[in-house]
């Protein structure tokens, strides 16, 4: 399994008032072991639309790159590592409406 070392999060806008909830775009920097399957010389980022409701929250869209080039990984987060990004992005969700 993957950690978090470093993070930003940004709100979404919605400009048009369509969408419920508030919409968050993480981006999180991760140490994986080598010998980890996802694990990329270049290092792995994980980006993260994040979707919180009134009554509940969410993870919209994920996807992999590698850190330096920005290239899509190919690859699906297993059911706990989803559980650890979720809890991750509710507990800092809230910094980007700090930063306004």
């Amino acid at each position: 399994m993957f950690e978090i070392k470093e993070y930003s999060v940004e709100l979404v806008r919605d400009p048009y008032g369509i969408l419920t909830g508030a919409r968050y775009e993480f981006m999180l920097d991760l140490d994986v072991p080598e010998d980890d399957e996802l694990h990329q010389e270049e290092g792995v980022s994980l980006r993260v639309l994040y979707v919180a409701e009134e009554n509940s929250s969410r993870i919209a869209k994920y996807e992999f790159l590698t850190t330096s080039s920005n290239k899509y990984i190919d690859f699906e987060l297993e059911e706990d590592e989803q559980q650890m990004v979720l809890a991750f992005c509710k507990e800092h969700a809230l910094e980007a409406e700090e930063v306004k």
